[in-house]
């Protein structure tokens, strides 16, 4: 072949050798982003950086999470501006779905809330059988100034059932003993601890972060109402464009029986108890 026919193909080469290499790049640094809305007690727990790798690792998704309370997480659900929520203010979560923001709620886990409180116990709540009595006791107590309680005050599935129960039981919140926070779970309990404050938590944060609460006991639970579901949903792709195919995925990830079997034995390790039951239908 003549050189000058060379020097003319030369060019051409080099273009076609760019482009594959550029089209090999893309392929292999190509991952479907997949954005996830929470609580922050599934994040707080551990149970997320616990699941959502392998999750991420068999489907080919790279999933950022948005940690919010659940009033803050459907509100972003809402704006479209994730894939999917994950939460558990089940009321709300059913409105949600029937307002046409999510498709459709699936059971994955529950556990419990628990009444924290000093070691003390300046409200004498400890071995009270009845919710409402133990509650009154708290107010009681923060009125004569011998008590407060802190609340996350963020409009979290938390919040949310704290003050639901308040409401059910007739009790005001607008004294000095009573602190909207506005904060996390963690951030909650770690200022209850250091005011030594009642509080309610969800069992599996409180467990999660025991040790570094040593002015905090459990002083009531059990109660029926303190039940904890946790349900995600899907954003509905007629109203916002989302990755509803992934969002499926992660559904479908979190329902399986080894995924199931995997939430009801996490903690106990360490715990020497379960934080999350399984509770797929």
């Amino acid at each position: 072949m003549k050189r000058s026919m060379l020097r003319k193909l030369m060019p051409m080469v080099l273009v076609l050798i760019l482009v594959f290499v550029v089209v090999g790049c893309t392929r292999e640094e190509v991952t479907e982003k997949l954005t996830l809305a929470t609580t922050t007690s599934t994040y707080d727990s551990g149970l997320l950086r616990e699941l959502i790798p392998q999750f991420e690792s068999e489907n080919g998704y790279e999933v950022d999470i948005i940690v919010v309370g659940t009033g803050q997480a459907l509100e972003i659900g809402r704006r479209g501006d994730a894939d999917i929520i994950f939460v558990h203010a089940e009321e709300l979560e059913k409105e949600f779905v029937a307002e046409g923001y999510g498709t459709e709620r699936t059971y994955v886990m529950y556990n419990d809330f628990v009444v924290l409180g000093p070691e003390n116990d300046p409200a004498n709540i400890k071995g009270t059988d009845d919710l409402g009595v133990a509650l009154q006791k708290i107010e009681e107590t923060g009125l004569e100034g011998e008590s407060s309680f802190a609340s996350r005050g963020d409009d979290s599935g938390t919040h949310t059932k704290e003050m639901n129960l308040w409401v059910a039981y007739g009790i005001g919140v607008d004294g000095d003993w009573y602190n909207s926070l506005g904060q996390g779970m963690g951030d909650t309990l770690i200022t209850a601890n250091e005011m030594q404050s009642y509080t309610l938590a969800d069992r599996g944060t409180f467990l999660s972060m025991e040790d570094h609460l040593a002015n905090l006991d459990i002083v009531f639970e059990g109660n029926e109402e303190l039940f904890n579901p946790y349900g995600i949903i899907p954003i509905n792709p007629n109203q916002h464009n989302v990755n509803y195919e992934g969002a499926e995925e992660l559904v479908e990830f979190f329902v399986r029986a080894d995924i199931q079997e995997k939430i009801g034995e996490f903690g106990k390790v360490f715990f020497e108890q379960s934080l999350f039951f399984p509770d797929a239908d």
